[in-house]
């Protein structure tokens, strides 16, 4: 595990820009599953304007590691807010979009991706793998759509499930744990000083840490990557 301090959100989407264009110009094929939240947006308003130069998005394939139930012209749609930010100001083929069809069935939508991930990724250890997966983390500890109160379907034996968030009900397809801690890589992006305490306890493995599916996240690579601004980091300090 590997944790990086920025002073800002705005400063943590550079740092992160900069760590993804290394990462991409590294590779031939690219396969990366994106977070939805306000701190992937400034990073992909970041990457847009600035990085343009320095990614080849040709080899790059784009998944989403959660997606609302909703259609894709709905503002709460991840797919919405990454296409908005990023897709539409950057050159990357339609074909290498693969988004989460959050207007159809749920049961049958999650059914879908996990058998497009399956097709569309390299196998390893008899696992689909992505070379990235990018998360966030809720004032709760959630991670990806995966709920404290559903935490259970972090070893769930399917690639995708259908969560249910605690307060409003919505539905929304994630990647399951099996999925994530296969990637190669597995970064979180985590910004604001209300994130503080879940950091410092998933991180220092302090206090009620095993309630919290963020701290489930252990990659099998160990390659585990934290970029945090100071106030999301300032609880580290008392450990």
């Amino acid at each position: 595990m590997k944790t990086k301090i920025a002073t800002d959100k705005a400063n943590v989407a550079v740092d992160f820009s900069r760590y993804l264009a290394i990462l991409i110009s590294s590779r031939k094929t690219v396969h990366i599953a994106l977070s939805g939240g306000s701190t992937p947006k400034v990073v992909f308003d970041e990457l847009a304007a600035n990085f343009q130069a320095d990614i080849d998005w040709s080899k790059v394939h784009l998944y989403w590691g959660d997606e609302r139930c909703v259609p894709p012209e709905d503002d709460q749609s991840n797919y919405k807010m990454t296409e908005t930010h990023l897709l539409s100001k950057i050159k990357i083929p339609k074909e290498n979009v693969h988004r989460v069809l959050g207007e159809d069935d749920p049961e049958k939508e999650a059914a879908r991706y996990a058998a497009l991930l399956e097709d569309h990724l390299p196998s390893v250890d008899g696992l689909p793998q992505f070379d990235l997966v990018i998360l966030g983390m809720g004032d709760d500890g959630h991670t990806a759509s995966i709920f404290p109160h559903e935490i259970a379907l972090w070893q769930s034996e399917k690639y995708c499930e259908v969560a249910t968030h605690p307060d409003s009900g919505q539905k929304r397809i994630t990647i399951t744990g099996k999925l994530i801690n296969n990637a190669v890589i597995v970064a979180f992006l985590v910004t604001g000083k209300n994130k503080a305490p879940k950091v410092a306890e998933i991180i220092h493995k302090k206090g009620s840490f095993e309630a919290y599916p963020a701290a489930l996240v252990a990659p099998k690579s160990q390659k585990l990557l934290w970029f945090l601004d100071a106030e999301a980091a300032q609880g580290l300090k008392t450990f």
